[in-house]
């Protein structure tokens, strides 16, 4: 005969205090990697900006000047340098240049441009009649761009018929922007360029801050 107890098994009761922990430690989780993120964006904001401050002052600067006095972009500056110096009035560049730099020796070029902008060792000198090769701001990343300085940080600003001067052994040369063009870090042609007339080549990096591309302002003697 049946006895009075039931055969149906006891259900179990839900553990819901281990799952609302085990809840409670994934979002924990989350929270962290989520407020790690957000940390790792903002230091990398602030190293960006930290970085390309000097060109935004420079930027800023330009603009006003073009904005509120546009005819001071054209005042002759007297150079740094005589005996062998650059001035660029539209960009207010003025700056010593730095004479027989390897280009393709790291070490020694980035050395050269802490000082000034660096004259590419094997291009003429002005007044030899033929390419005369300067670069500047050159950096392997982010950390290292501030050590570098800004002289042709708004090189992207010239146009045809710009003027730029090269004060060499107490002697001035100016010359009229030909052309402006952005290329691959690897091409290196512009080095080796051989004019017909007597040239004048810049190189700065582009975007500035970075090795991604260069970019190049070609003038012609006047």
């Amino acid at each position: 005969m049946p006895s009075g107890k039931s055969n149906k098994p006891k259900r179990r009761k839900p553990r819901t205090g281990k799952r609302v922990s085990e809840k409670s430690s994934v979002l924990r989780l989350a929270n962290t990697l989520m407020l790690v993120g957000l940390w790792g964006i903002a230091i990398a904001l602030l190293i960006t900006g930290v970085t390309l401050w000097p060109a935004i002052q420079l930027e800023l600067g330009y603009t006003a000047k073009k904005i509120t006095a546009p005819k001071s972009l054209d005042i002759p500056q007297e150079p740094i340098d005589k005996e062998f110096g650059i001035t660029v009035p539209k960009i207010n560049a003025n700056a010593k240049i730095i004479p027989n730099v390897d280009p393709f020796n790291s070490v020694e070029y980035q050395k050269a441009l802490t000082k000034g902008v660096a004259h590419a060792k094997g291009s003429a000198f002005p007044g030899e009649g033929r390419n005369t090769f300067l670069f500047s701001h050159s950096s392997v990343n982010f950390f290292e761009a501030l050590r570098y300085n800004s002289v042709f940080y708004l090189l992207s600003k010239m146009e045809r018929g710009d003027p730029i001067n090269i004060y060499y052994r107490n002697i001035k040369y100016t010359y009229t922007v030909t052309d402006v063009r952005t290329v691959p870090s690897s091409a290196v042609e512009y080095l080796f360029t051989v004019p017909q007339t007597e040239t004048l080549t810049l190189m700065t990096c582009w975007p500035p801050g970075t090795t991604y591309k260069r970019l190049i302002v070609i003038a012609e003697r006047i």
